[in-house]
């Protein structure tokens, strides 16, 4: 069977979710090839061969850590030359986006960013995407060379599947370019101990409604009762209520959860393009006419001040 390139996301070895769901994704078009880089690469292997991988590709080098994706881009080119895949799955993040295009463009391939789906065609692999702030769902496939598809987490399920998951050291030659930009210093982001924004299965998000930066824990609180993390509009964020880091939207971070909550959030095309694909949508808005309330599965129309205490307590309630 042909084998499919997948780059891994970890740290230090932890393999992140949407790994594993490229790796579910990739055995639908063939078998899948993990490339694993930086400080704990072979570390990664048995959960990538619990997980369907056949082959793991290792390479560490200081460059992985003290310069940006170009280092990265050598060695997946490095793999594709010696794999000879029918695609390369990269997680559809900012640096995965990156990684893709300067990949495709060495090697003359088409892109595929945001994929949502991918499956096995007669002329090749057929991704599925959404389209015009997620209005219309696509199939797409690249008409020249290998497809270099980036794939939005929660796109698809997590299966466990045993293969070999052989590790292998991958060669790696750095070009100039790979020195270009250094990494000069490092602080720590502060944990709220929620889920990653963009990997979380629930997202509840606060926007101008919320009004104010001093309401926001209102919106945590029913984060917290359900596990899940918490977004914002670019309203709230450009209003000063929220950190940047957590909005949602066109100009922010693409989410596709299982279950998104949007409080006080009118709906405008910018923010519905960030998290139009979620699986299930709820809105609480006391404006009936809201924008929000065209796309949503579940609509509450009240006063967001009395809907989510009331919800948070019956969660907790309920799980108590």
């Amino acid at each position: 069977m042909a084998e499919v390139l997948v780059l891994v996301d970890h740290v230090d070895g932890a393999v992140r979710k949407p790994t594993l769901e490229l790796l579910t994704l990739a055995r639908r078009v063939g078998d899948p090839v993990a490339v694993a880089l930086g400080a704990g690469a072979g570390a990664t292997a048995s959960v990538l061969g619990e997980h369907g991988a056949v082959k793991v590709l290792t390479a560490d080098a200081p460059e992985f850590a003290d310069y940006l994706v170009v280092p990265k881009v050598d060695a997946l080119q490095a793999a594709f030359e010696a794999v000879s895949p029918v695609a390369v799955l990269v997680v559809s993040s900012a640096e995965g986006k990156e990684i893709a295009a300067r990949l495709a463009l060495r090697v003359g391939s088409g892109i595929i960013t945001d994929a949502t789906d991918l499956e096995a065609g007669e002329q090749g692999v057929v991704a599925t995407q959404a389209a015009f702030a997620a209005s219309f769902t696509t199939k797409s496939r690249v008409s020249r060379g290998v497809p270099v598809i980036t794939v939005k987490p929660n796109s698809a399920p997590v299966e466990p599947a045993t293969a070999a998951g052989t590790v292998e050291d991958l060669s790696v030659s750095f070009g100039e370019a790979a020195t270009g930009t250094k990494v000069t210093s490092r602080t720590p982001r502060e944990s709220t101990g929620r889920p990653e924004l963009t990997e979380a299965a629930i997202v509840v998000s606060g926007g101008r409604g919320v009004n104010g930066a001093e309401n926001f824990p209102l919106i945590e609180a029913l984060a917290d009762s359900l596990g899940a993390a918490v977004g914002a509009s670019r309203a709230a964020v450009d209003a000063g209520w929220y950190p940047h880091t957590s909005q949602v939207g066109q100009t922010g971070k693409s989410v596709s959860p299982q279950l998104y909550i949007a409080s006080g959030i009118s709906g405008a095309i910018q923010h519905r393009a960030g998290m139009q694909t979620s699986k299930t949508i709820v809105a609480i808005n006391k404006d009936a006419e809201a924008p929000i309330f065209e796309l949503v599965d579940y609509g509450v129309v009240g006063d967001l001040f009395a809907v989510v205490p009331q919800l948070t307590e019956e969660i907790n309630t309920r799980k108590g």
